[in-house]
C-alpha cells in the first residue's frame, strides 16, 4: 500500500526556492527550484524573450538545456541571444535542436546533466515523440530537475489537448501578452503583478491600446450626433 502523508509530513517537507530578487519574486513568488513551468503566449506576445530571460536567471543557479525545436537556431534565435547578452552566461547554457525524446532522456541521465532543461515549444516536441504522458513522465523521472514547457497558443488557449493537461500538471502557469508575463499558477505572489518582457515593447502596445480606444470613443460620439 502506497504512503499517505499526515498534517506533520506535509509540514516537515522542505523545498530549496528560487533566490532571485524583487523582479522576479514580485509576480512569481519564490517557487522550488524543481518546480514544472508550463508558459504559454500568442506569437509576437514577448513569450520568446521572456523564455530566454528566465533561461539566463536560472543560469545563475545551474546548468540550462534549451531544447529549441520550433526555432532551432535560426538568424532570430541568434539576434535575441545577442541583445539578451547570453554570452554573459557561456559555461551555463547550452542549446540542442533535434534529440529525440529518448535522446533527451539518455541526456539527461549523464553525470553533470542540466539542471534546468527548456523545451520549446512543446507541439513541436511531438513530433520528436514527447507526448502529455511522457512530458509528465520527464518530471517524475527526474524530480531534482526543473522542466519549463513552452507552448503555442490557439484562441486564449494552450493548443491541443496534451497541452491542457500538461498546463494543469505544472506547478507554474505563466500566460505572456503584450509584453507582460502573469502568473497564473500556485506560487503567484502579489495579484496583478507582472513581469516586463520588453518595456519598449510595453509602451508601444499601451499606446496603440489607447489610441484604438479614442478612436473608438469618437466613433460613438459622432454616431451619437448624426442620430
Amino acid at each position: 500500500m502506497k504512503r499517505a502523508y499526515s498534517p506533520r509530513d506535509i509540514a516537515a517537507k522542505k523545498w530549496r526556492t528560487l533566490p532571485w530578487d524583487e523582479r522576479w519574486s514580485g509576480p512569481f513568488g519564490e517557487p522550488a527550484e524543481t518546480a514544472s513551468w508550463f508558459i504559454c503566449g500568442r506569437s509576437a506576445s514577448g513569450k520568446s524573450s521572456f523564455v530566454m530571460q528566465l533561461a539566463k536567471e536560472f543560469c545563475r543557479y545551474g546548468i540550462v538545456l534549451y531544447v529549441s525545436y520550433e526555432e532551432r537556431v535560426n538568424q532570430s534565435f541568434q539576434r535575441r541571444m545577442g541583445y539578451l547578452g547570453m554570452n554573459e552566461v557561456q559555461g551555463h547554457f547550452r542549446v540542442i535542436t533535434d534529440d529525440t525524446y529518448d535522446e533527451l532522456v539518455a541526456r539527461l541521465k549523464a553525470p553533470k546533466s542540466p539542471r534546468f532543461v527548456i523545451i520549446d515549444s512543446f507541439q513541436v516536441a511531438h513530433d520528436m515523440g514527447m507526448d502529455y504522458p511522457k512530458a509528465k513522465a520527464l518530471t517524475e523521472m527526474f524530480p531534482k530537475k526543473c522542466f519549463v514547457f513552452v507552448s503555442q497558443e490557439k484562441k486564449g488557449e494552450p493548443m491541443g489537448g496534451g497541452a491542457l493537461k500538461l498546463r494543469y500538471w505544472c506547478d507554474m502557469k505563466i500566460w505572456v501578452s503584450g509584453y507582460k508575463a502573469y502568473c497564473q499558477g500556485r506560487s503567484i505572489n502579489d495579484a496583478g503583478s507582472y513581469f516586463t518582457v520588453w518595456e519598449k515593447g510595453l509602451v508601444q502596445t499601451s499606446n496603440k491600446i489607447q489610441t484604438s480606444n479614442k478612436i473608438q470613443t469618437s466613433n460613438k460620439i459622432q454616431t451619437n450626433e448624426n442620430k
